[in-house]
């Protein structure tokens, strides 16, 4: 069962800039090869980091509005926000680890 979040354009004030704690948002696209790629290993996280990480999900191609109004040029881009501010960001498909860092750097 999946424990990512889709968000969109009309949702993602809600989802993202209000709540508390470290939501990080992948910014993809169905099309993308790369964002296939990381596509586990987010799920993978998402469940390690349960209670303390909220994963989700944004389509770049369903939701262009938030994709430039952050300046998404590239996907995959990942978003980290803590509680509602962007605090971090991690361009392109990385290894595990390197995510896994980043997750346990923002969630403490």
């Amino acid at each position: 069962m999946s424990k990512t979040v889709v968000v969109t354009d009309d949702n993602f004030a809600g989802e993202v800039e209000q709540a508390s704690g470290l939501v990080v948002v992948d910014f993809w696209a169905t099309w993308c090869g790369p964002c296939r790629m990381i596509a586990p290993i987010l799920e993978q996280l998402s469940e390690e980091f349960a209670g303390r990480v909220k994963v989700t999900k944004l389509d770049v191609d369903a939701n262009q509005r938030t994709g430039m109004r952050f300046q998404v040029r590239s996907i995959p881009t990942l978003l980290f926000f803590k509680n509602g501010k962007l605090v971090d960001q991690v361009i392109g498909a990385v290894p595990k680890p390197v995510l896994a860092a980043k997750f346990e750097q923002h969630a403490a």
